[in-house]
């Protein structure tokens, strides 16, 4: 049986979801699924987003986590990195997972976007994100946990991906052959 492993890509705004993201990566690593995300790197210029796209790129699965920030505005795009993360994502056609917080829980004043743009600018991207099929809506950390853990096993079920294949799975016989056809 061939073992494969999906990667996914984690988006959210950081310091307001940073315990989420750190369950959320744990989930993920239970479900044996390679998590990527802003964790390696953060988006600070358009050669640094490069290097982002780069990796969504090898990604099968997208999990975009919305809070109450909109994050990080790149200064030429006017748009946050995250949601150009989740448009670049769609633009791609990978599966994208969403999951919003409610908007009737209350969260602490460092976790909330103060600025009256970026209010209006998280509110568009909440609307268009909560459009697309593969939606939940989350009330607290436990509550998010356990409907990522549902939706990633899912999307590995339903949606099928290439995933990652351990080389010694590959037939190398008929990998050969395959090679001698083509010459």
């Amino acid at each position: 049986m061939k073992e494969i492993k999906y990667q996914v890509f984690i988006s959210s705004t950081y310091s307001d979801l940073i315990n989420e993201r750190k369950q959320i990566l744990d989930i993920l690593l239970m479900a044996d699924c390679i998590p990527s995300g802003m964790e390696s790197f953060v988006a600070t210029d358009d050669a640094q987003f490069n290097v982002i796209k780069k990796v969504i790129d090898f990604c099968d699965y997208y999990i975009l986590i919305l809070g109450k920030r909109y994050g990080s505005v790149n200064e030429k795009t006017g748009i946050s990195y995250t949601e150009m993360e989740y448009d670049y994502a769609v633009e791609k056609g990978i599966p994208v997972l969403v999951f919003a917080l409610d908007e009737s829980v209350e969260v602490d004043a460092d976790k909330m976007e103060t600025d009256v743009i970026k209010q209006g600018k998280l509110e568009e991207f909440r609307n268009r994100a909560m459009q697309n099929r593969l939606v939940s809506v989350w009330k607290d950390a436990g509550d998010l946990g356990k409907k990522v853990a549902i939706s990633i096993m899912s999307a590995k079920s339903n949606i099928k991906r290439q995933g990652w294949h351990r080389g010694e799975s590959v037939n190398q016989e008929a990998l050969l052959q395959d090679l001698l056809n083509l010459k």
